[in-house]
């Protein structure tokens, strides 16, 4: 018996004019917003606050003036009635039929309501994510995540079965044991953090004398953090698995809203059919519509109605690249993917620091491991920041060299000066899902 696939390769939406699709997104806006505030006691009062009503929507302009929504408001509301999601919740307790949370990896975590058609939308996206990297109904997709109330790759399992591949859920086993299954069955794909990707890869080299790159993986596909957009780890992760490594981005509010294709221009596509994003100045907080200039972004799902993401102020730092990508697609691209969080990108000796400039030095240099840490702290009134790292076994005769070439890097990279500490490798701490690699101690002191 054969059966027919639906391709998800929508030139119909993913090559529409600009002018058509921005009209499409002004439509989808001003639904989402008149349902939010026609069914949301929290958006209701929000919107009425600040004096703005469905009919006033009729521009882009006018979505600026709509109020953003933080993450500390979302957990200010709930725990309360209709219990446990608070009066964002726009259907029914009946009507919702999935719960998930944020990883709590910044703060109490959040609580994310949906029916089954926003779990379908979910799906949707994650569809045009899989199709865009050459995901198809041949692939064997291995997902070694935990499933849990975490979101993850919940929506990657459910598009990998919409779009044809065969699936493989991979979520209580241990490591060594997903290895294994990877080989048994020769998967094709797998899916996870880029922190989990390398630290797969080690252990089949380390532990099982298994060279990863021998196991017939052809696409990995990352989240979570940016690594898969820094060249440096992008670059690791490839090596080690000789596969064709994809980043994408979303979050448990918002949804799956942006992905590299297979013409990896060096950017993200956000997926402006269901999504709105702006990028805000960070200081004036004026919307930035040219390329090359950085902002944090304010971004609206446009199809998510059980608990509506409307402006949402996601502290994700992006900015918008210059040219259009060869794949054919006319959804804009961020350029690098997302650089980093409002909440991370902090002054250190005055001097602005991103971590994922750190990271792309660190991986960037032959010898060191992938684990590093980074401790910023102050000694009096001065700032200092130390970096740690792990020396690869047999690199103990070129530590000269590679901590000139570290250093060197660091400046040239980051404009700061750094107290080194080399560590035998194995020593630093290890991260199964999202990995905290910078401790910034003076928010305690």
């Amino acid at each position: 018996m054969s059966m027919d696939y639906t391709p998800y390769w929508n030139p119909v939406l993913e090559k529409m004019d600009r002018e058509k699709l921005q009209r499409l997104q002004l439509l989808k806006f001003k639904r989402i917003f008149t349902w939010a505030y026609e069914h949301s006691r929290f958006h209701r009062a929000l919107y009425d606050d600040a004096g703005i009503a469905p009919a006033d929507i009729h521009s882009f302009e006018d979505i600026r003036r709509v109020p953003k929504v933080e993450k500390s408001m979302m957990r200010g509301i709930q725990r309360k009635d209709p219990f446990p999601y608070g009066d964002m919740l726009c259907v029914p307790l009946e009507e919702v039929t999935a719960f998930r949370q944020t990883s709590g990896s910044t703060g109490q975590p959040v609580y994310q309501a949906d029916t089954w058609q926003d779990w379908e939308w979910w799906a949707e996206c994650w569809s045009f994510i899989m199709w865009a990297q050459g995901y198809r109904p041949s692939d064997r997709v291995f997902l070694p995540f935990g499933y849990n109330v975490f979101v993850a790759f919940w929506a990657a399992h459910y598009a990998a079965e919409k779009i044809g591949c065969e699936l493989v859920p991979g979520g209580v086993l241990d490591t060594q044991a997903r290895i294994l299954k990877i080989q048994e069955l020769k998967a094709t794909a797998i899916m996870a953090t880029p922190t989990y990707i390398l630290g797969m890869a080690d252990t089949a080299r380390r532990k099982m004398d298994i060279d990863p790159a021998g196991l017939g993986v052809t696409k990995v596909t990352c989240a979570g953090e940016p690594g898969a957009s820094i060249p440096t780890t992008k670059q690791r992760m490839q090596d080690a698995w000789n596969a064709r490594v994809y980043d994408h981005a979303g979050a448990t509010e918002i949804g799956a809203w942006s992905y590299e294709c297979a013409a990896q221009p060096g950017g993200m596509h956000v997926n402006e059919a269901f999504f709105l994003v702006e990028i805000e100045d960070v200081d004036s907080g004026e919307i930035i519509d040219e390329p090359c200039r950085r902002g944090k972004m304010v971004i609206t799902a446009l199809d998510r109605f059980a608990q509506p993401c409307i402006r949402f102020d996601s502290k994700d730092i992006i900015e918008w690249g210059e040219k259009p990508c060869a794949c054919g697609r006319t959804f804009r691209l961020i350029k690098g993917g997302v650089i980093g969080r409002a909440d991370d990108i902090t002054k250190v000796k005055g001097v602005l620091l991103a971590p994922s400039a750190i990271e792309e030095v660190v991986r960037g240099i032959d010898g060191l491991g992938d684990e590093y840490e980074v401790v910023v702290d102050k000694l009096g009134d001065i700032d200092r920041i130390k970096l740690k790292v792990e020396l690869d076994p047999g690199q103990e005769e070129r530590a000269k060299v590679i901590e000139t070439e570290l250093k060197d890097q660091l400046r040239l990279k980051t404009n700061l000066s750094y107290r080194l500490e080399f560590y035998d490798y194995g020593r630093l701490p290890r991260y199964d899902v999202k990995a905290k690699r910078f401790k910034d101690l003076r928010k305690h002191l």
